[in-house]
């Protein structure tokens, strides 16, 4: 399984260093549909026979308003687009909670529970910046372990805490063992901050990578409030977990 591509080419780079095989790959989710998620699939989707998991609302056209007020184009690329295209790849809309593979999840969309968390930036729909991109598409993978469940995100604009919210509902309020991933704290002012703090220490999360859009200040703010938790991710990390499939 693959979550997310990046933005370009250097997953293949990168997936050689590790002696990754990506032909090898069965099953492709794309988190949601901006490009540095998915500008990769080119390169990523060599296996003819991948399924590939994305909610209908990554396809939309997606914006963001830069600081001088001009829109700037961040959805999925015309390269990622004719992937999915291709008749022979089978493209699997996950509208609802979904196996993937054997015992491993794609949530879905995630439930907007808490009133400190947002998408973490504007997002818009149109060019003119009128129409707000909710991101409804946001999804994590998660699968369960004898110690807890294992939570994947690629940028948790769905908030990372209605994420982790969201899992142990599906999961039967199942412990979380680790989280790791993005969680776009990057504008994330004080309140959302400590609000996160606190919900993290409620949920007591053993193990918690931070990556990609999680940003300096708030990675910062997270290994101060739980060193012995708290690590970065970055290329080339690599964690092993043992799945429980029943």
């Amino acid at each position: 399984m693959l979550l997310d591509t990046g933005q370009g080419r250097a997953i293949g780079h990168n997936a050689h260093k590790l002696g990754i095989d990506l032909s090898q790959v069965n099953v492709i989710v794309l988190s949601h549909g901006h490009y540095d998620h998915t500008g990769g699939l080119d390169a990523a989707a060599t296996a003819e026979q991948a399924d590939i998991y994305i909610h209908p609302a990554a396809l939309e056209p997606k914006f963001t308003r830069q600081p001088m007020g001009q829109a700037r184009y961040i959805g999925m690329p015309d390269s990622s687009r004719r992937i999915l295209d291709q008749a022979q790849r089978r493209v699997i809309h996950t509208d609802k909670p979904t196996e993937i593979l054997r015992g491993i999840h794609v949530t879905g969309p995630i439930p907007r529970a808490t009133d400190f968390e947002d998408t973490g930036g504007e997002f818009f729909l149109d060019e003119s910046c009128s129409i707000r991109d909710e991101l409804i598409d946001e999804q994590a993978v998660f699968f369960d372990t004898s110690d807890g469940t294992v939570v994947l995100l690629g940028c948790a604009h769905s908030g990372a805490i209605n994420t982790l919210m969201y899992v142990q509902q599906l999961t039967g309020q199942r412990p979380i063992l680790a989280v790791i991933g993005g969680m776009h704290l990057l504008s994330a002012g004080q309140h959302r901050m400590d609000a996160t703090v606190e919900a993290l220490g409620r949920v007591d999360v053993k193990k918690i990578g931070l990556a990609h859009c999680t940003g300096f200040a708030a990675m910062a703010r997270l290994h101060n409030e739980f060193p012995d938790r708290c690590f970065h991710c970055t290329a080339g990390t690599q964690m092993e977990f043992t799945c429980r499939s029943t």
